[in-house]
């Protein structure tokens, strides 16, 4: 059962009570059902609707930009990884630089390459739960497969790296009502962006750094990915072009770069 802790938002008080009324609302008036289907359907579709925009907080608490208190602060965000082709060189990117990022890992891929896990972690770096399977039917699970999915994943990055994971991103950021009251229970945080390039689809590595350079605000929270990232015409996945072009622009507005668990302190 969802934690004590979960507070539903006003949304999900208002879906909750509409449909209690349309209960009633049937038992009394059940030659207008056509009604209540009408009413049913509208809010199932704002609920839908709503899931699928991944900086929305009507579901729940929603990371989209860091807390008031990081005014000159900035973090990184880096998913769908660990991959053994790309990962280490993002973390040699990242060391000349002498910035620290975050990496949202897929629970099935460190499983593969846990000492890539353990290198994120070695060099400073945080690791965070991005789910065990990145399932495309993700945002179509209940509140007991969401339960399975980032417990697996909890204990499979937990075990690799020593260190419980504390945020979660949904795949793609999308996600359903019952994922804030299992986020609740498993004492985890959504987290998602301010800014995001496309980094999987979008091959131009100057395009995908211009746009990420274009949010770069105080707050602000980036995206890119070491796994599953769009490749340049010479074949460079994207994300080792347009980094130091990023990470350059971010040293020059004189912003500092911070992981999302430091942010919380």
């Amino acid at each position: 059962m969802p934690d004590a802790r979960w507070k539903p938002t006003l949304l999900i008080r208002a879906s909750l009570l509409l449909h209690a009324t349309i209960a009633i609302f049937l038992v009394v008036q059940p030659a207008h059902w056509r009604i209540a289907l009408s009413a049913f359907l509208i809010n199932h579709a704002l609920l839908t609707l709503t899931g699928l925009l991944p900086r929305c907080d009507w579901l729940g608490p929603n990371w989209t930009r860091l807390p008031e208190a990081c005014s000159n602060e900035i973090a990184l965000t880096i998913d769908d990884g660990p991959d053994p082709a790309v990962t280490p060189k993002v973390l040699d990117i990242l060391d000349r630089h002498d910035v620290k990022a975050t990496f949202f890992c897929i629970g099935d891929k460190a499983l593969r390459h846990p000492e890539l896990c353990r290198e994120i972690v070695s060099r400073g770096h945080a690791v965070e739960n991005h789910s065990q399977h990145h399932r495309h039917c993700f945002s179509l699970l209940g509140y007991s497969g969401y339960i399975r999915e980032l417990k697996a994943a909890e204990a499979t990055l937990t075990g690799i790296t020593g260190q419980r994971p504390l945020f979660f991103r949904a795949p793609a950021g999308l996600r359903n009502p019952f994922l804030d009251p299992a986020l609740a229970k498993l004492n985890l945080q959504l987290a998602s962006w301010s800014v995001r390039a496309y980094d999987t689809r979008v091959n131009d590595a100057e395009r995908v750094a211009r746009k990420l350079i274009n949010g770069l605000k105080p707050g602000a929270i980036l995206l890119l990915h070491d796994g599953n990232a769009a490749r340049t015409k010479d074949g460079t996945p994207v994300i080792l072009e347009a980094l130091p072009i990023i990470l350059s622009a971010v040293q020059h507005a004189g912003l500092r770069l911070v992981t999302l668990r430091s942010a919380l302190s």
